[in-house]
């Protein structure tokens, strides 16, 4: 246990951070998430041929590329476009996009295709009758939504955005590559300084599991709370 106490002897307090830079990652990485699935939902249920087929082609791209694919186009393409518009402007250094917000984002991107159709899904499981009864009453669409539908529709999407977060919170491990220090790269580190990879890998995995517990803890809570009267 000398090898996770905290200071200079040990890498308690990097692994500390690692972890606290793992769930900064995630949180963000979802909240990314559900902005795209607030834009496509809409567009995947709409009856537009045009619109519905912008949404269809984002879930099924993005849930048919791999996860480590989407990270290297956003790290590495990102910085050429970036690069690309500000030669435009006439300015032609080099610029590293944060490897925070590349990770975040391209994790984001990935979460919320999947929370899209986990919404999708939800809306259309609420009865009709609930759409006809807000248009009968005469409601405006904001508080048809805010009031009527999303308190539904989260009933139902919980127990399926529990598994969005499981996917969100492992993804993160994959963005290591891009020379982010979360828990995976912290391990990488300490294996590779102190030649123990066993211990440091099956430490790694007990602080996912441990993430992963608190989370479903929470979450089902959550669930429970929207469930009331059911």
């Amino acid at each position: 246990m000398e090898l996770l106490s905290f200071g200079k002897t040990g890498w308690g307090d990097e692994l500390l951070i690692a972890t606290m830079m793992t769930i900064a990652v995630s949180i963000t990485a979802m909240i990314i998430g559900f902005l795209f699935a607030l834009i496509f939902t809409p567009l995947k249920l709409s009856k537009s041929k045009f619109l519905n087929l912008i949404g269809n082609c984002y879930t099924t791209v993005i849930r048919g590329v791999p996860e480590l694919l989407v990270i290297y186009l956003f790290f590495f393409g990102g910085s050429g476009a970036v690069m690309y518009v500000a030669s435009i402007f006439g300015y032609n250094e080099y610029i590293e996009i944060n490897a925070f917000i590349t990770g975040s984002f391209a994790i984001g991107i990935i979460s919320g295709a999947y929370s899209t159709e986990v919404f999708r899904g939800a809306i259309q499981s609420i009865d009709k009758g609930q759409f006809e009864a807000s248009k009968v009453l005469g409601l405006k669409k904001p508080v048809h939504f805010f009031k009527v539908i999303m308190p539904q529709m989260l009933r139902l999407a919980i127990p399926n955005l529990s598994n969005v977060w499981q996917i969100t919170l492992k993804d993160t491990s994959l963005i290591s590559v891009t020379g982010l220090v979360e828990i995976m790269r912290q391990s990488y580190i300490a294996a590779g300084s102190t030649r123990d990879p066993l211990f440091f890998y099956s430490f790694a995995a007990v602080l996912y599991l441990l993430l992963t517990y608190l989370s479903m803890k929470l979450i089902n809570k959550l669930e429970i709370r929207y469930s009331r009267g059911f």
